[in-house]
């Protein structure tokens, strides 16, 4: 039996898991949507939900930043997000299925991928300052510190290999 602090420490990694595979989803059905729609209906999109912030303040940043990226998306912009997003999304789902079954694979598993993600997102950060990525980093570092706890635990209880249970 796990004491209090290491009962609170695995609660706070299965939520974690779980915004992990909730936000795992959101990519999955963003690469999806990138990959159905026209670079013509994002644009359009994007004109719709920035033209009346535009309107009350032209020099709205986020309204401004958004239609100015709009008006440079490409098809290639387009595929390289839409991919990006689905397999991002799709490896993070398959390690957070195997984390919440306790699958020992899938511990080393979740630190490499998502040291992986991490590396990606400080490169995207020194081109784009988006305290968006470093918000998802500060996350993704801390979900990491938790799966290694956990991973180090199961491994602890788990039989030694070769002795026989029961």
């Amino acid at each position: 039996m796990r004491p209090v602090a290491e009962r609170r420490i695995h609660q706070i990694f299965e939520v974690s898991v779980w915004l992990k595979g909730a936000h795992a989803l959101i990519e999955c059905f963003g690469g999806v949507l990138l990959y159905l729609a026209t670079t013509d209906t994002i644009v359009s999109w994007v004109k719709a939900f920035t033209q009346d912030e535009l309107i009350e303040d032209p020099n709205d940043l986020i309204a401004g930043y958004l239609s100015q990226a709009a008006s440079h998306f490409s098809i290639a912009s387009k595929e390289f997000y839409a991919f990006y997003l689905l397999s991002h999304g799709l490896i993070k789902l398959l390690l957070v299925v195997g984390l919440l079954r306790g699958k020992l694979w899938s511990y080393p598993a979740s630190l490499v991928a998502l040291g992986a993600f991490i590396v990606y997102q400080v490169y995207r950060y020194t081109y784009t300052s988006s305290a968006g990525l470093l918000v998802l980093t500060l996350f993704d570092a801390i979900v990491m510190v938790l799966i290694w706890h956990e991973w180090r635990i199961m491994r602890e209880n788990q039989p030694a290999a070769g002795t026989l249970g029961g």
